[in-house]
């Protein structure tokens, strides 16, 4: 990882195409987090430039005319770098470039140096680093057209090979080792959770800066890395918490969702987004003092959705409550989306209340099992410990008794594991 921070910044002009007719106010929108991104990424934002039309121009995504406006713009703000809001190809980067004498990025390129700057642990920097192979890749011939020639002399008789060939051949070769890398860490992880299925698990899942650390460590009373910056967080973290009344529980916090969050990153991050697919009930986290909020909740169902997550149990938490003098906001927002809870996970306002919610939403997707053991069978009852919450352990002549909860989803597999151990009728078990 390296420090953004110690970096100079450099100056950059952002620039959307957009369909004709495009809501103004939804090109403003991703323009101005376009402008934090780059201040994630260590540039200052010195001018925009917009343009509609029916589809961006192949070449160059701007028309002619806008291309030169764009030009004589580089040259007035003396800036280092242009960035579009959307993906550009490979040929228009390269024209882009030859046209304008600077760096030309996209989104997506921006977006990849943040989570490169903020990779901490082997996992995150292994994900990282296949994300932005996989992203360079087909733009290689742009970055080596100067070496875009056949080799001739000693030792390389033969049809010779481009540096771009050369170079397809290596990144080829890293992206599997990669991706076989994180095969590995995903069957370690998957150790790791097998142990947690005792617990109920909760996960934090939102858009990025919503207050999702913050509010793991209002829960979790735990010590976690909290940056008012976009993907301050990018490993998985997982913690222990007591819902009321006592039950130990888990929670965890991963990277945080956005706006056309590239197809690579979500490929690379499955392995850390597994922690979204294992929970019982995903917290999702909004900041309600945002002016977007609506469109935030929108990609990140559309996110969840992607990864086969969206049929989860789900409690939506307004955060930042305190932020908001409005009365009706609120009460428009809590109309719109009936149980959800409004919280501040910085002055700590109605942690309780969302404690209850979560407690009763985990327990309203659970169901009571009833099991006995003979006590020749006492290695199945030590291994239900590990697959379900006990309740209540009895032990009797004919064997022990054993009342755990299930949750609804797993309850094929638990009868499966277990059924010739299921007593029909709990009720009378412990009489």
């Amino acid at each position: 990882m390296y420090d953004i921070g110690l970096l100079p910044r450099e100056r950059a002009i952002i620039v959307s195409v957009t369909r004709k007719g495009a809501d103004p106010r939804v090109t403003k929108e991703h323009l101005d987090e376009l402008t934090l991104l780059l201040d994630t990424a260590g540039a200052d934002v010195a001018a925009k430039l917009t343009q509609e039309r029916e589809r961006p121009e192949l070449a160059t995504a701007l028309g002619k005319g806008k291309v030169e406006e764009l030009k004589e713009m580089v040259t007035q703000h003396g800036v280092s770098m242009v960035v579009f809001d959307d993906d550009l190809s490979p040929m228009q980067v390269r024209n882009l470039e030859e046209e304008l004498n600077v760096k030309v990025l996209d989104r997506t390129g921006v977006i990849l140096d943040i989570f490169a700057a903020h990779a901490r642990s082997v996992e995150a920097k292994t994900q990282v680093e296949l994300a932005q192979l996989e992203y360079l890749f087909p733009r290689l011939t742009r970055m080596w057209t100067h070496l875009s020639k056949q080799f001739g002399g000693v030792g390389t008789k033969g049809p010779g090979e481009t540096q771009i060939e050369t170079d397809r051949r290596m990144y080829r070769t890293r992206i599997a080792r990669l991706r076989a890398r994180l095969v590995e860490i995903d069957q370690q992880r998957k150790v790791q959770r097998k142990g947690r299925e005792a617990f109920p698990r909760f996960a934090l899942v939102g858009y990025t800066n919503a207050g999702k650390s913050s509010l793991m460590r209002v829960l979790t009373e735990a010590d976690v890395y909290i940056e008012d910056k976009l993907f301050a967080t990018l490993d998985t973290t997982v913690r222990a918490f007591e819902l009321p009344g006592g039950q130990k529980a888990l929670l965890s916090d991963t990277v945080g969702f956005i706006r056309k969050l590239p197809s690579q990153l979500v490929a690379s991050f499955r392995t850390t987004l597994a922690e979204t697919l294992e929970a019982d009930v995903l917290v999702h986290v909004v900041d309600v003092a945002a002016l977007d909020v609506h469109d935030h909740i929108k990609v990140v169902m559309s996110t969840l959705h992607d990864l086969g997550a969206d049929t989860k149990p789900i409690i939506l938490v307004f955060n930042k409550i305190d932020l908001i003098t409005d009365r009706h906001r609120i009460d428009d927002i809590a109309s719109e989306y009936p149980g959800c809870v409004f919280v501040s996970a910085e002055r700590g306002i109605n942690i309780i209340r969302l404690l209850d919610k979560m407690k009763d939403t985990y327990e309203e997707q659970s169901v009571t099992q009833t099991l006995l053991f003979p006590y020749g069978s006492m290695k199945e009852a030590a291994r239900l410990y590990e697959d379900a919450e006990v309740l209540l352990r009895e032990d009797k002549d004919v064997g022990v008794y054993l009342s755990v909860k299930v949750q609804s989803d797993k309850l094929p597999a638990f009868s499966k594991r277990y059924g010739a151990f299921l007593i029909k009728h709990h009720d009378e078990t412990f009489e």
